[in-house]
């Protein structure tokens, strides 16, 4: 890293000195064309001496040596000054070293940050399956934490509730471990995708007011509340027959026989189903433990 930063460092100082260059090149072009000037005046006289017969030729050879030799200055100062320049081929090359220094510089940097292990977030560690030193494949789990922030329930209810859950529903949830105790929890999210394997969906509870002894991956039981009536018939599940199919009924007392009942049912409960209709409030019904009674047989109380 710290060799990556000086190559940034010298990268970044030789892209500036070109600004220093620039300049020089600009002073060396000047002193060229005066030069060049110079040395053309000379030439002139000199040409003027040798046709009048006053000069000699190695005078005027000497002339045009130094002529030529101000222009191919001036043609090297301006190049000078054209590769220093802005968009120059030096300042070109300089920007390009400072690229590649700065990604080095980058390269470095995610190298050394994959020595460190951190968090996304603050929380409780749960586990750690390494140790510092060891060499660890990419997949693999090294440290398994719980996120500080609000708790939440998972819950992987069979698909066919779907039709009675939304987001905002009330419920209520208990620890298995602390089976008298209940607290509140609601509905916040529904996946919109079946487990095609188990057949359930996954649904997230928040709990505004977790109790101090619940625990990351407790095994909880949820209620959730899809709808609420109150005076209403219900009969304890187990008397109904046939009441997960499409015509659920019961074996009521009439008149001291058996009568088979078609009945509607409404809300389900924990234990407990609704009767919309078909059945009396005070009517009596018999269990399906008394597998051997039968529509229109006499019944008599045990």
């Amino acid at each position: 890293m710290q060799q990556a930063r000086a190559g940034v460092a010298a990268a970044e100082a030789q892209l500036a000195q070109l600004g220093t260059s620039s300049r020089v090149a600009a002073e060396a072009l000047r002193q060229s064309e005066i030069n060049l000037v110079s040395a053309t005046a000379d030439l002139e006289r000199t040409e003027a001496l040798t046709g009048s017969g006053a000069g000699s030729q190695r005078d005027l050879d000497t002339a045009r040596q130094a002529v030529d030799l101000a222009r191919s200055q001036r043609e090297s100062a301006l190049a000078r000054l054209a590769s220093t320049a802005r968009g120059g081929s030096d300042a070109l090359l300089a920007s390009a070293e400072v690229s590649r220094a700065r990604a080095a510089l980058a390269q470095a940097q995610a190298r050394l940050d994959q020595t460190r292990i951190l968090a996304p977030a603050d929380g409780l560690l749960l586990a750690r399956d390494v140790e510092p030193g060891d060499v660890v494949q990419p997949g693999r789990v090294l440290l398994v934490f719980a996120r500080d922030g609000e708790t939440r329930l998972i819950a992987q209810p069979d698909e066919k509730s779907l039709a009675f859950l939304e987001p905002g529903q009330a419920a209520k949830a208990s620890a298995d471990a602390f089976a008298g105790r209940t607290f509140a929890a609601r509905v916040m999210s529904i996946a919109p995708a079946v487990d095609p394997q188990r057949g359930t969906v996954e649904v997230k509870l928040a709990v505004p007011q977790p109790p101090v002894y619940l625990r990351a991956d407790m095994t909880v039981s949820v209620d959730v509340e899809v709808a609420r009536a109150a005076g209403t018939l219900v009969l304890p599940a187990e008397v109904v027959r046939d009441a997960a199919g499409a015509s659920p009924w019961v074996l009521a007392l009439r008149e001291g026989r058996a009568e088979r009942r078609d009945v509607e049912l409404g809300i389900r409960g924990e234990g407990y189903v609704q009767i919309l209709s078909g059945l009396a409030e005070g009517e009596e019904v018999i269990p399906q433990d008394a597998k051997k009674v039968r529509p229109g047989q006499k019944v008599r109380r045990g």
